[in-house]
């Protein structure tokens, strides 16, 4: 039997939990986190804190956004954790009708403190993404959209387009970034 089984438990509603983004439930957003968190992802760099105010902007906005988000693969040591989990991002702006769908791995060190595991800091891996056209095909600003990388162009175009920058370069499926961020968070996860 896995001694772990709880904690894997734990973590799991961790990032499954990331639902309540997308339903607007702020205060259970910010149960996810510990004091002092972090998140990198395309739109946003920064506390934890301020990315709950951001989302909620984003959520005030034309921009619509689901997670799909898959079992997480857990490392531990101690009272650390890193945990990879798959999610499958579906944006749409609807007063544009353009809509993206990315592909991405959650990167996140998850702690235990006090008794509960919340997620220390979030970062995201880009895999992939593509176009969604609601109603009509678009006119795309193909020079705008290869200014992106590719893993992750069409979901940047859309989040600019609805007034949300994309704050600098994000790490790929394979790129030098992905492989500073796992080994920083190795090294993090042998700290403990």
């Amino acid at each position: 039997m896995d001694a772990r089984l709880e904690d894997r438990a734990a973590i799991a509603d961790l990032m499954t939990g990331w639902i309540h983004r997308d339903l607007g439930e702020w205060d259970q957003l910010r149960d996810l986190f510990h004091p002092g968190a972090t998140v990198e992802i395309t739109w946003f760099d920064g506390p934890a804190s301020d990315f709950i105010e951001g989302s909620a902007r984003t959520g005030a906005s034309d921009l619509r956004t689901k997670h799909v988000i898959a079992g997480p693969s857990i490392t531990f040591n101690g009272n650390r954790a890193l945990a990879q989990t798959s999610a499958i991002l579906l944006a749409e702006n609807t007063a544009l009708e353009l809509g993206a769908t990315a592909h991405n791995r959650f990167w996140d060190r998850v702690e235990k403190r006090d008794g509960a595991w919340r997620i220390a800091k979030r970062q995201s891996f880009y895999d992939m993404s593509s176009f969604n056209f609601l109603t009509k095909v678009h006119e795309i600003d193909e020079k705008a959209v290869r200014s992106f990388p590719r893993e992750y162009a069409a979901l940047a175009y859309l989040l600019e387009k609805s007034g949300f920058p994309v704050v600098r370069e994000f790490p790929t499926r394979g790129s030098a970034l992905e492989t500073e961020i796992k080994a920083a968070g190795s090294a993090w996860l042998n700290e403990a």
